[in-house]
């Protein structure tokens, strides 16, 4: 045994909410031998499966397989012209979802006897004590997990227009004929390109000077032009002054560069970022501290405020990532119930944009090196000059790598390019292990793949790769 077992409370450990980070703290407590209570009056299986990363990558492979039915860029191979049955590829992404609940989430329950289920919401009346329903619980530890949900547009007219969030975009049966995007982030570009490949006219409206801000700037402006080139029009340093219902659809009005302009859309999708779900938990009760944004502040080691309960995942507000938030569950249950003191090391962590060509990166940008007063090198490989690239058809993307400038260990990966979410755990690794341009160099990759753009772009920094035969070094 792990920790101290008690029996003067129903729980040695209870968590509120019912997702990543909820089961993977839930689970991880059950191989600890502790008895684990968790709540979640929602729906079991939290955001990833039931509304995130599942749905919306099932039907981003889905609109990239018709696109490609439609315009193939091979000569000689026929194109398609038949129209998708939207509803039906709904229907298929409904099954999967169902399925995988059920698989990832159901099934560990009767897996993990030691976890108790309740279906309800859960608050706390003291640091040791919530009410679940209509019964009241103890335990001695507690971790909240309650994720995050949309933020609400702050805009006149948005309380009488209706509109669309990335849970209700999942859910369309018919496709509308036009669909307007508030929100240039990686919510509103996938879905905003869901959409206009399966036939909507998708206009993409974003406050900030370029989609996708958090990343690298080359990156950004590399989507921007892709998307552009598909038919998506993008709006840049946005000020949306007013929404409205009108016949039809929804009016949006906005200024750009000071001057006013009116967008027209049959439905209007609301993708501004997430907040974390920490209203009516009743933390003040509890002694549990949030900040301005109503994120729960946590320490290194994920413990809150109160010594006793601990938070993880979105509920943090801090990178709101599925394998985030589980890597957090797990911590925060050893922290609880084993004082393992483990910290989260977030310097490592990739993440993905999810559009076509994907968008994928880790570590430092060049801003941030910058920033730091760091000197660095960079190196920015367009895909032309990736073999593999020009014998699929498809040499869209660039990959940068930003380098110690003394050293040249590797600090930071950023790539726009079709499986650009797989290949960035090459970049992982780099920058984990703290591997150089001379690793990269010497590493044998296979040939040809796309994969072969980090030895290419280590190589750029000492050759013009612009003058290399096949396989050259």
């Amino acid at each position: 045994m792990l920790f101290n077992k008690t029996t003067k409370t129903d729980f040695d450990l209870f968590v509120l909410g019912g997702g990543s980070a909820a089961f993977a703290a839930a689970i991880r407590a059950a191989e600890l031998g502790a008895r684990v209570g968790v709540a979640e009056e929602g729906v079991i299986g939290g955001t990833c499966v039931n509304r995130g990363c599942v749905p919306s990558k099932n039907l981003l492979h889905a609109a990239e397989r018709y696109h490609d039915y439609l315009r193939n860029g091979f000569p000689g191979l026929p194109r398609g012209t038949e129209e998708a049955n939207f509803a039906e590829v709904i229907a298929q992404k409904d099954d999967l979802v169902q399925g995988l609940r059920k698989a990832k989430y159901w099934d560990i329950l009767e897996a993990f006897p030691q976890i108790k289920f309740l279906p309800h919401r859960a608050a706390f009346i003291s640091p040791h004590e919530v009410t679940v329903g209509d019964q009241k619980v103890t335990a001695e530890h507690f971790i909240v997990a309650t994720g995050a949900t949309p933020a609400r547009l702050s805009v006149p007219g948005i309380e009488r227009t209706p509109y669309l969030t990335y849970k209700e975009a999942l859910d369309l049966n018919q496709l509308p004929k036009s669909l307007i995007v508030i929100g240039g982030g990686p919510i509103g570009l996938e879905l905003g390109q869901v959409y206009a490949r399966f036939g909507s006219k998708v206009t993409i409206l974003e406050a900030l000077p370029r989609i996708a801000p958090l990343e690298d700037e080359d990156v950004s402006q590399a989507l921007e032009a892709y998307l552009t080139e598909e038919g998506i029009q993008i709006l840049t340093a946005v000020k949306v002054t007013q929404v409205q219902p009108v016949e039809g659809g929804v009016r949006v009005e906005a200024l750009i560069d000071g001057r006013s302009a009116d967008f027209f859309g049959e439905r209007l999708l609301v993708a501004t970022g997430l907040k974390p779900n920490t209203g009516e938990l009743g933390l003040e009760k509890a002694g549990v501290e949030r900040d301005r944004r109503g994120a729960i502040v946590v320490d290194d080691y994920l413990r809150t405020s109160a010594k006793n309960i601990w938070a993880a995942g979105d509920v943090t507000g801090q990178i709101m990532l599925v394998t985030v938030s589980a890597m957090e569950g797990g911590i925060a249950a050893e922290n609880a119930l084993a004082n393992a003191r483990k910290r989260v090391d977030l310097s490592h962590v990739p993440h993905a944009i999810f559009t076509s060509p994907q968008v994928a990166s880790v570590g430092l940008r060049e801003r941030d090196a910058g920033a730091n007063g760091r000197k660095i090198l960079t190196a920015k490989l367009p895909f032309e000059h990736v073999p593999k690239a020009a014998a699929i058809r498809d040499t869209r993307g660039l990959l940068k790598l930003v380098v110690d400038a003394r050293s040249y260990r590797v600090l930071g990966a950023h790539l726009v390019s079709d499986e650009a979410a797989d290949l960035i755990h090459i970049g992982v690794l780099a920058v984990q292990q703290g591997l150089t341009v001379g690793d990269l160099l010497r590493t044998t990759f296979v040939y040809p793949t796309l994969a072969e753009a980090f030895k290419i772009a280590a190589l750029s920094f000492k050759k013009d790769v612009t003058k290399l035969s096949c396989c050259a070094t």
